[in-house]
């Protein structure tokens, strides 16, 4: 299935505007606020949106940032491991060092405790040393359906350790550039997951963030050779984070897409009625962890498709 009742999310301990990642990450921005009032309104944001996620009656295994380890973005797990419904897991090498204390394995284990289950675990760390990065599902966006792998090329994925994911996991590669314009400059976005979604039945995508006019064809022909009906949002929309959202299911097998209340705003009626038509809508306000952070509700949750050996309460 493309999407799963099950989700990993990290509560924050540490939020703050990391200058490592705003190298390359232009969604971030500064609040003049201490790290002690940061942390206290990302903590009430992300105890609420865990709550709006519950009451849909999906599973969050929610685990605890530990604040020794100075982890600002810990909030985003999404980007150092992913699951997958053989068992298998995969780590993966970060940009910034500050992002790659966030590998914890004692997480792992609690999933373990948990029953979920663990096959072949796919290490691609040691790419940091040769300064090569791909950072999981924010680098890629799966169609675990149709077995597709969706891949904005930047300084956090290389497209060499990317065809060797595809290789491992058997996706087919679908690698271009997508940019973002930051002070009159055409820049590469950072995360593919940004700028675009790939759910079951549609896929919500910034079209306009794709300047070469034959990878975009190549893009929208994917999609709807697939079946997808294609949403298109603005530059604008997703600077909003309307690229930035996940499908789930809860546990009776209805479909949500999972998005900010910000990117929720940011959609046209037709819009909204369009992703209506096809799953329901789930969003929670979360503007001091999208602000800080430069991610969304999608970046804040690392799917589990592991089949499990106990039933998730």
């Amino acid at each position: 299935m493309q999407s799963t009742d099950k989700i990993l999310m990290i509560r924050p301990a540490n939020s703050a505007y990391n200058t490592e990642t705003a190298e390359n990450n232009f969604f971030q921005k500064k609040i003049n606020e201490t790290q002690e009032v940061l942390t206290s309104k990302a903590q009430k944001e992300f105890d609420d949106f865990v709550a709006v996620l519950q009451e849909a009656g999906i599973n969050v295994f929610v685990f605890d940032d530990i604040k020794e380890n100075n982890t600002p973005d810990a909030v985003f797990p999404n980007n150092w491991i992913s699951f997958h419904a053989n068992g298998d897991i995969a780590l993966y090498p970060m940009f910034a060092e500050s992002r790659r204390r966030e590998r914890r394995s004692d997480i792992l284990d609690g999933l373990e405790d948990d029953g979920v289950i663990f096959n072949k675990v796919f290490n691609y760390t040691d790419a940091e040393q040769e300064g090569i990065f791909l950072e999981g599902t924010g680098s890629l966006v799966l169609d675990r359906v149709n077995k597709k792998a969706y891949c904005a090329l930047s300084s956090r994925a290389n497209e060499d350790l990317f065809i060797e994911f595809c290789e491992d996991f058997e996706y087919m590669p679908m690698a271009f550039q997508a940019y973002q314009t930051v002070d009159n400059k055409r820049l590469p976005i950072y995360h593919t997951n940004v700028m675009m979604c790939v759910g079951t039945d549609i896929a919500i995508v910034c079209l306009d963030s794709i300047d070469k006019k034959s990878e975009k064809s190549l893009l929208i022909k994917s999609l709807t050779d697939d079946g997808k009906e294609i949403i298109k949002i603005k530059e604008s929309q997703m600077e909003s984070f309307a690229g930035n959202m996940l499908e789930v299911r809860n546990n009776n097998g209805d479909k949500f897409l999972v998005m900010s209340t910000q990117a929720y705003s940011s959609l046209s009626k037709s819009q909204v009625e369009k992703i209506e038509s096809h799953l329901n809508i789930l969003h929670s306000p979360i503007e001091t962890i999208e602000a800080l952070g430069g991610g969304s509700a999608r970046c804040m949750i690392a799917e589990i498709f592991n089949p499990t050996a106990l039933k998730v309460v």
